[in-house]
């Protein structure tokens, strides 16, 4: 089970720097497309600039010639004639490091963008699962790889000085101790610091990190006082550091309940994996007196995708087949990819449930039995076709009762008044009045060609309109319960009283029918 990061334990953040990541985006799509790319060719990326066409990316083969980012393109091709030029697409690329972002929660819940070339994650309580921090650097790496990525990782206490090993130090590091020689020894640059800023520190002799720790903070305080937090060499000092905090924001929390299963081999059907897994997450959920109410199946594939599908149960449960059962028939909607070798199935919606008895005589409950009924009938036509009724106090009784999806969390029955009928005309009928008695219901009445003869009645009961919507001609109600000779019992109302004012004479109409 992944669980957020303890807290009560130091913090030790990922920086995972993706140095090639424009130009490998950019390949991966095109052998989709089937086009085939030669390493030994140079080839890199531009964008257009109001100083004109600069170079995004560049591949290793243009990297050799001396081809690198932000020099100006007509000046490259001067010195690399046979330079293979493609358009940069930044938003495709921004997508890119969402999903990727979003497949490196295999490694760890909590995971975040960092820049457009890096991504941060907190694994406080995580490299365990891997034997250890260096496994966790070796698996993320070969992770990467698989998906045709090459990275640059860092682990430390803080995320300033995991991002400066990452991109400044030499190869994968752990750092322990964030004022160790390593990071001393660094660029003040490594500070995440630019331009103007990186300059001014050069002229006056700092020009490592080491310099920057080792200098009196009262000047240098007064120098940048008003400079904003990216550009003041001090804040940013104190977030490696660790005395100014600097926390993951991530796109959303991290669920709380999650179960996964890592694959030796990339597979294509997640099937056979399922119950167990749920098997799994229901344990956990009972441990915490939790029903599930949603629940996510997520495969990672290999080449760095994600693919997932969603369920969702119309009261909570922790019945591990039930959960499995939501699944029947929706998997071919995951796309496998060329197959994921890690399967997570994730709560992310629960409510608090208790052990209960719900009857007196020993006698199943059906409650639960057609809940799960609900719940398979949404997963294989969809929430939208599925709808209970809704009470909504109103006092026009057609007006009580409303459909919604069978999910909704205050979908239930109608409460029962035994006043009125059961089931309700979708639409009052008219009646023919054959024989009325005075202020009181027809003695006779024709209704879908038949005629019925009263023996019994009751009311009236008199329901007035709803003002504040109804029209002003709108006309008072006066309802009775019946039981005609047959010995039907039906519910029907005089629309209107003679000499209101209000049009005709009344007329009558039949609006339900008990059962």
């Amino acid at each position: 089970m992944t669980t957020a990061p303890d807290m009560s334990k130091p913090r030790r953040i990922l920086s995972v720097y993706l140095p090639r990541f424009g130009m490998e985006h950019w390949e991966i799509r095109a052998r989709r497309r089937g086009e085939t790319l030669d390493p030994e060719k140079p080839c890199a990326l531009g964008l257009d600039t109001p100083r004109g066409p600069v170079v995004h990316a560049v591949n290793p083969a243009a990297e050799a010639q001396g081809i690198h980012a932000g020099a100006r393109v007509v000046d490259m091709r001067a010195l690399c004639p046979d330079l293979r030029m493609e358009h940069a697409d930044l938003h495709a690329e921004k997508h890119a490091l969402e999903r990727l972002m979003l497949w490196s929660r295999r490694w760890a819940p909590w995971s975040a963008m960092d820049g457009r070339d890096g991504l941060v994650l907190d694994v406080t309580g995580c490299a365990h699962l891997f034997g250890g921090e260096e496994g966790f650097l070796s698996t993320v790496e070969a992770d990467l790889a698989r998906a045709g990525m090459s990275c640059r990782l860092a682990i430390a206490p803080t995320h300033g000085a995991a991002w400066a090993l990452a991109r400044y130090g030499t190869g994968a590091a752990i750092c322990h101790d964030v004022y160790d020689g390593e990071l001393a020894a660094l660029s003040v640059r490594a500070l995440r610091l630019h331009g103007e800023t990186v300059t001014l520190l050069n002229r006056l002799g700092l020009k490592t990190i080491g310099d920057l720790l080792a200098t009196p903070r009262v000047p240098l305080t007064r120098r940048f006082a008003r400079n904003a937090l990216e550009e003041n060499p001090l804040m940013r000092l104190d977030q490696m550091t660790g005395k100014l905090a600097e926390p993951l924001t991530a796109p959303k929390d991290p669920p709380r309940f999650v179960v996964q299963s890592r694959l030796a081999e990339p597979v294509q059907d997640p099937t056979e994996w399922i119950p167990q897994l749920a098997e799994e997450l229901c344990t956990h959920l009972h441990d915490e007196g939790k029903g599930l109410r949603r629940v996510h199946l997520t495969v990672y594939r290999t080449d760095g995708e994600v693919s997932s599908v969603t369920c969702a149960t119309s009261q909570a449960t922790r019945d591990p087949r039930h959960i499995a059962r939501l699944f029947d028939g929706k998997l071919e909607s995951i796309d496998p990819g060329f197959g994921f070798d890690l399967i997570t199935l994730i709560g992310s919606a629960t409510e608090q449930i208790g052990t209960r008895q719900t009857r007196l005589d020993r006698k199943p409950d059906h409650s639960e039995a057609t809940a799960r009924t609900i719940d398979r009938l949404i997963a294989r036509f969809g929430p939208p076709a599925v709808l209970r009724p809704k009470h909504t106090p109103r006092h026009m009784p057609e007006r009580q009762e409303y459909w919604q999806t069978a999910l909704a969390s205050d979908a239930y029955p109608t409460p029962i008044n035994l006043q009125r009928p059961c089931r309700l005309l979708e639409h009052p009928e008219e009646i023919r009045v054959l024989y009325a008695v005075p202020e009181g219901p027809p003695a006779q009445f024709s209704w879908r060609k038949l005629v019925h003869r009263i023996n019994r009645y009751e009311g009236p009961e008199r329901i007035a309109p709803e003002w504040w919507t109804d029209r002003a001609s709108s006309r008072i109600r006066d309802y009775y319960r019946i039981e005609e000779q047959y010995g039907l019992r039906l519910w029907i109302y005089r629309n209107g009283l003679l000499n209101d004012g209000r049009g005709f004479d009344p007329l009558w109409f039949m609006h339900g029918l008990f059962l």
